[in-house]
């Protein structure tokens, strides 16, 4: 399971490092429009460890690279194999999103419903500097839910789900399907992992180290105010961010909470963890950021200073929900605004919960187009 957290967005796994590696594309349709800016019907992108590396989207109609390095190193009847790909793709999930809905007798519902899918692998780095396998996934979900996943060591398909169970057995009996899932996820995805980071190893290599904002903004309590530690900036993704009260650690039992890691628009990170306090509070707020790849430790102490904001994520974070809207890893954000859509409509009990599936990892395989759910 995939907690939205942004992760969650970055889905578990390992921790990428220097000797670490991983390959990760996502694919989400919706049934129908959404109506929220930057959200298309179908998304695809790639992702080479927590980077985007390449992007598709049911408006533009183009797999495009979104590194230098993608541009310079493939040829364009990549691109132009990829576009079409990602085209059969989308049709693929439109035919399925419908079988879906069918078989759970949502036919007649007004709001939209998604069906993501999740392949990939991750590897370490031999000392010889070859890629060695260390997992892979091939997983799906449907209104936020897990619905189907490969158990790559037993090279069956596994139903967490009733409904899930007619699907299970049609792709069991496929013994092709199942041998080349298990082989693209061991082979050939390691092979295009492998490729991808000769080619962008110069900027894979990069290391930014993290800026640390504390600010403050009264709280719909009148007599308490939010705390904020912001840290950004930061890549890889790795970073410890703390708040004190006196040199004290604050945890969730003090109602410390967090946004958990996610993305900015320049490939690197943010966190940011928050706290509510009292105005009359006597006590000394301090924030500590430590990013384990660059070394570089921050400390900063709350000046008592109140921002005028109109939302606990400040300017700074006003960019992100951009980027996340565009990039579509935002989707339980989405998945909420959909279960607050159907908890207002007739008769009809919310589907979406708060567990998505958020990476992938693929190269060319076999095109879904040749398996229905």
């Amino acid at each position: 399971m995939f907690i939205v957290a942004f992760l969650l967005l970055w889905a578990p796994g390992l921790t990428e490092s220097a000797d670490t590696h991983s390959l990760h594309y996502i694919y989400t349709a919706f049934s129908k429009p959404v109506g929220l800016p930057g959200i298309h019907e179908f998304t695809a992108m790639g992702l080479l460890d927590n980077r985007m590396i390449d992007y598709f989207d049911s408006e533009h109609q183009a797999k495009v690279p979104k590194q230098e390095w993608m541009r310079e190193r493939l040829p364009a009847d990549y691109w132009d194999k990829g576009t079409q790909s990602r085209k059969s793709k989308q049709q693929w999930f439109k035919v399925n999103i419908g079988i879906l809905m069918e078989r759970m007798r949502q036919n007649d519902s007004s709001n939209p419903h998604v069906l993501q899918w999740m392949h990939g692998c991750e590897a370490e780095t031999n000392p010889d500097g070859t890629l060695r396998f260390v997992r892979g996934v091939d997983m799906y979900s449907y209104d936020g839910d897990d619905f189907l996943s490969f158990d790559d060591r037993s090279g069956v398909w596994v139903a967490p789900t009733p409904e899930a169970e007619a699907t299970k057995m049609k792709w069991d009996n496929v013994q092709v399907l199942k041998e080349y899932t298990k082989g693209y996820l061991e082979n050939e995805c390691i092979d295009w992992l492998s490729k991808f980071v000769n080619y962008g190893q110069q900027q894979l290599k990069q290391k930014s180290p993290p800026d640390l904002h504390v600010f403050a903004k009264n709280s719909r309590v009148q007599t308490n105010i939010v705390l904020t530690c912001l840290a950004t900036g930061f890549y890889p993704k790795d970073v410890t961010v703390t708040i004190r009260r006196n040199e004290r650690v604050l945890t969730a039992d003090d109602g410390l909470k967090s946004s958990g890691l996610l993305p900015n628009d320049d490939d690197t990170f943010q966190r940011r963890e928050y706290v509510e306090v009292l105005k009359s509070d006597p006590a000394t707020y301090s924030c500590e950021v430590f990013h384990e790849a660059t070394g570089v430790r921050i400390s900063k102490s709350w000046d008592l200073s109140l921002l005028p904001v109109p939302d606990d994520d400040g300017s700074a974070v006003t960019g992100l929900v951009a980027a996340l809207l565009l990039v579509l890893i935002g989707v339980g954000v989405i998945l909420l605004v959909l279960r607050k859509r159907r908890n207002n409509g007739k008769n009809e009990q919310p589907v979406c919960q708060h567990r998505v599936i958020l990476s992938v990892a693929m190269a060319p395989r076999i095109r879904p187009s040749n398996k229905s759910i």
